[in-house]
């Protein structure tokens, strides 16, 4: 089985690419996904972040991710909190998809992570494949998803740079330009997988 480690920053087009690699064949498992499951009404994690950040949970028992962002991208050390709490938990989940697509013979895994190198992870995939932006077009495209430009040039502050992802990048996939780009980009390394 063979691990590719898709990563990029906020607003880079993880999710696009993560998509086609899926209809081209590939199990996905989506890092992303996984942290919205382990704050589900009733998990551990849920209860943790309410005693940790103020007013995160909505009146029906669910967590207001807007509020949480909010908070836990305001300083390093919020985030290093919300991690703290989050991150084994999402460890624990991908082990169990990761050994849902080896029981299930699946030749390619896409370890789709937004926090692979962050998370000292790049050595535990076979690539890293990183979907690159300029900052200012990633935060173009947070605003105009509804994010404030300011929280937008927080949550890219608060990961790695983008100089980093690239010097550990085994493969880059340029998001610069229009969508169409990008899908010919993925389809190319496909092919070569």
């Amino acid at each position: 089985m063979r691990i590719i480690g898709l990563t990029g920053g906020i607003g880079s087009g993880k999710t696009t690419v993560a998509e086609r690699l899926r209809q081209k064949g590939a199990f996905v498992v989506d890092a992303d996904k996984v942290a919205r499951e382990i704050v589900e009404p009733g998990q551990p994690a849920l209860a943790e972040l309410a005693d940790a950040f103020d007013g995160v949970i909505t009146e029906d028992g669910g967590l207001d991710r807007a509020e949480l962002a909010r908070q836990a991208f305001a300083t390093r050390e919020a985030t290093d909190k919300l991690n703290a709490i989050t991150h084994p938990r999402i460890r624990a989940r991908t082990t169990e998809l990761f050994e849902t697509a080896a029981a299930e013979g699946r030749e390619v895994v896409v370890y789709d992570m937004p926090l692979l190198i962050e998370n000292g992870e790049t050595e535990t995939v076979d690539t890293v494949l990183v979907v690159d932006a300029p900052d200012e077009t990633r935060i173009t495209r947070l605003v105009a998803r509804g994010l404030d430009e300011d929280d937008a040039r927080r949550r890219l502050a608060a990961q790695v740079d983008r100089d980093t992802r690239l010097a550990v990048a085994d493969v880059v996939l340029d998001n610069g330009g229009d969508v169409e780009s990008l899908i010919a980009q993925v389809d190319a390394f496909w092919e070569k997988v």
